[in-house]
């Protein structure tokens, strides 16, 4: 099969194999979710609000079927009723496990597709940095929940970087390494922040910003953060893990100080 959409690429697949029954409908609106394979339990709320939001918005997931955020993307987007597809990194008559081809059987029947452009080839150390470009070409957005400081996902996102798609990123706590991927592709301005209702480009300034706002008066913890905003825990800790990066807050004893340096 050929898409359009991999023209873009600059080596696109010569042949494309699938799994599932093709409508060229699944590849209007598609958004891909990628990230570590050492997902925590942050990536995974982050998944759940994510993806949730996004087939509410008829958008079709993409990911790379690998343990970890790749499945759990397919699988939220299943539980959600959306459609997902599934780019492999091996060839698709290659064996899967026993959980692998149950869940690829969920996708197929309620209407996704698994894909490759190989037909029998084991998955090795190049196919699936090679896959990663299918991933990046048939989607206008890319989301990157959880990505180490050389996780696999950060290709994907060079490759939405080189394509002209929309990157966002996930910000996390910077104590986290399968953070360090998403902050930094968020600190050198290559994604956009995502924060859980919105995407945000830049930091707004500090009279604007009602977490440095707050601290101006007092230090304060993650959690009276949360209190006093009334928002969640999880969001007000990526906000800080950026307004960290970008060296507006430190934090001492567990509590985040407006950083005057």
């Amino acid at each position: 099969m050929e898409l359009k959409l991999l023209t873009d690429l600059s080596n696109p697949p010569k042949e494309l194999f699938y799994r599932g029954n093709w409508d060229a409908d699944i590849f209007k609106n598609c958004v891909a979710v990628v990230g570590s394979r050492k997902m925590t339990d942050y990536g995974r709320r982050v998944i759940e609000k994510l993806v949730s939001q996004l087939v509410f918005e008829k958008k079709t997931i993409v990911s790379g079927f690998m343990y970890g955020v790749d499945q759990y993307a397919h699988q939220v987007c299943l539980e959600n009723g959306g459609m997902t597809i599934a780019v492999l990194g091996w060839g698709i008559n290659y064996p899967l496990s026993s959980s692998d081809k149950k869940l690829a059987e969920k996708i197929t029947e309620n209407g996704g597709l698994l894909l490759s452009e190989w037909e029998n080839q084991p998955g090795t150390l190049w196919t699936f940095p090679f896959r990663d470009r299918i991933i990046a070409a048939l989607c206008q957005e890319i989301y990157v929940v959880e990505a180490g400081e050389n996780s696999g996902s950060l290709i994907t996102a060079r490759n939405a970087v080189k394509l002209k798609r929309k990157l966002f990123a996930i910000p996390g706590p910077i104590t986290s390494k399968v953070s360090v991927g998403t902050n930094q592709l968020i600190a050198d301005g290559l994604a956009q922040m995502w924060t859980g209702t919105k995407a945000i480009s830049q930091l707004p300034l500090v009279t604007s910003d009602p977490i440095l706002a707050i601290l101006e008066n007092e230090a304060l913890t993650t959690d009276e953060l949360s209190r006093k905003l009334n928002r969640s825990v999880s969001e007000i800790g990526a906000e800080i893990s950026v307004l960290m990066l970008s060296g507006k807050i430190v934090e001492k004893g567990g509590k985040y100080y407006l950083n005057d340096t």
